[in-house]
């Protein structure tokens, strides 16, 4: 193994370092950088990053527009005084709001917010927009950034004190066109994850006492690391009349009578890049879904000097034929670096599927296909290489699917006293399903321990324990179950 070689490896192990081989892999698939000195907590996200983000956004933003959502943008700052006539909202982010005080050389007369959410900006606007029934659902999105003074150690795209997201804020005219958003919405979230990411998903609902402040209810999706964590993927929030009544958000009915409106919130972060670097990548670097990958093959022409000639026009024609099928392909016809090395780099980057050709493929007009979850290396015909290529691209997607769907359904566990969940957490992590009684004081005995939580409950229509029809107790304090939860350590 050459030197470069050696600079290219993954040095920390997957399963015993988690948090160690993350940052490396982070850092050496090109993915990110820690900002200046002094600014602890903000990352450089670098283009193949943010390449991927691309695509995220545009399947996601596909699917916005196709139910009625309208991008817009909205100011990074928010006076205190907007803030404020959500009480709720001010109590739920004050510890984490950074304020500007000057602008140049003069105090302002009112601090301003750099936005931690847009809700208490956006919704003074929707207020504007709507008076009549007529002028309903109003939905509007920004993508944007959001800055969050969290006090805590820096986990590119997992915590980060400023992160990109999107945040949709609708208005309805009835409680019922509200909600339908709001599961509208978390089922969207729901498929970015499981179609385009292949990560599957648990979908339900926060516990009151972790719902978005002022929300009548807080949707999630929730998505399991190899580390044991649950990472919230997703959230989706009916924020009732909370809102409207703080904004104004009226309008007049089909009798001209006045009526406040109904509100939702939802959003999704670059949070999802983390899940997926960390749900899929191995020890030999990033490993990437096609969907998102922003070269989804590479060509790796393998040549002595008497064949490079027919080598490389060879693979330039299958680039050809790739590229103008949509394909994102890239040749690898670099002399300077061996075939050995090459592999290894694209491996690193997390290019899904390597195509190699050599004298042999030239002569019987085929192709070798790599993929890169595995290395299962495949022989196929040359002709109808698009056609081919796809093919291929939807079996990584399924071998990628189906591990962490493997990993996720195995560690969902069942425990019925304290001692069994706290237990079930020392030892495996994951999702441990419990009976419990509803209130927020049973989930302090395993948050103070274990530093678990509970990361959601089912629906209501899902949750055999809501009717109380049932012999199941609380496995906190012995009270009658109301609920079931899911307690996990979480990111």
């Amino acid at each position: 193994m050459t030197d470069d070689d050696q600079e290219l490896g993954i040095t920390e192990s997957k399963s015993h370092n988690t948090g160690e081989w993350y940052a490396e892999v982070v850092q050496k698939a090109g993915l990110a950088d820690y900002g200046p000195e002094g600014m602890s907590g903000f990352i450089v996200t670098r283009p193949r990053a943010y390449a991927v983000w691309e695509r995220l956004q545009g399947f996601l933003d596909a699917k916005f527009k196709n139910t009625g959502v309208q991008n817009a943008y909205f100011p990074l700052f928010i006076p205190e005084s907007y803030l404020e006539r959500e009480k709720d909202i001010v109590e739920g982010f004050d510890p984490e709001v950074a304020w500007v005080t000057e602008a140049g050389t003069k105090e302002l007369e009112e601090r301003l917010a750099v936005r931690p959410t847009s809700e208490s900006i956006i919704t003074p606007y929707i207020s504007q927009w709507v008076r009549s029934h007529r002028d309903l659902p109003l939905r509007v999105n920004q993508w944007c950034s959001v800055v969050r003074w969290e006090a805590t150690e820096t986990k590119p795209f997992f915590r980060t004190k400023e992160f990109l997201w999107q945040e949709g804020h609708t208005a309805h005219a009835t409680h019922e066109g509200a909600w339908n958003e709001t599961l509208t919405r978390l089922d969207q979230y729901e498929s970015v994850y499981e179609d385009l990411l292949a990560i599957p998903v648990l979908k339900g609902q926060k516990p009151d006492h972790d719902k978005f402040p002022g929300a009548d209810t807080t949707t999630t999706v929730e998505a399991l690391m190899p580390d044991g964590k649950s990472v919230q993927a997703g959230t989706s929030h009916h924020l009732g009349q909370s809102f409207a009544e703080a904004f104004d958000i009226t309008y007049s009915d089909e009798d001209e009578e006045d009526r406040v409106a109904h509100t939702t919130s939802w959003g999704l972060s670059w949070r999802a890049l983390g899940a997926l670097i960390m749900t899929h990548s191995d020890e030999q670097g990033l490993v990437l879904p096609p969907g998102v990958a922003p070269e989804q093959v590479v060509i790796v022409p393998i040549w002595q000097e008497d064949t490079k000639e027919d080598v490389l026009a060879y693979a330039e024609g299958v680039a050809d034929d790739l590229d103008e099928a949509g394909v994102r392909v890239e040749l690898d016809d670099r002399d300077e670096r061996n075939p050995g090395f090459k592999f290894n780099e694209h491996e690193l980057n997390g290019v899904p599927l390597r195509i190699e050709i050599g004298p042999h493929e030239v002569e019987d007009d085929e192709l070798t296909l790599v993929h890169r979850p595995d290395g299962e290396s495949v022989v196929e015909d040359r002709e109808g290489v698009d056609d081919t290529v796809r093919d291929h691209f939807d079996e990584i997607y399924a071998k990628l699917y189906a591990a962490a769907e493997e990993t996720r359904d195995g560690a969902v566990r069942e425990a019925d006293d304290r001692a069994g969940i706290l237990g079930t957490l020392g030892q495996h992590g994951g999702y441990v399903k419990t009976p419990w009684c509803g209130d927020e004081a049973c989930e302090e005995p395993i948050k103070e321990p274990m530093a678990a939580e509970i990361v959601m409950v089912p629906f209501e229509d899902d949750d055999p324990l809501v009717d109380g029809d049932h012999d199941e107790t609380c496995a906190i304090c012995g009270e009658d179950a109301e609920r079931t939860a899911y307690f996990a350590k979480s990111y």
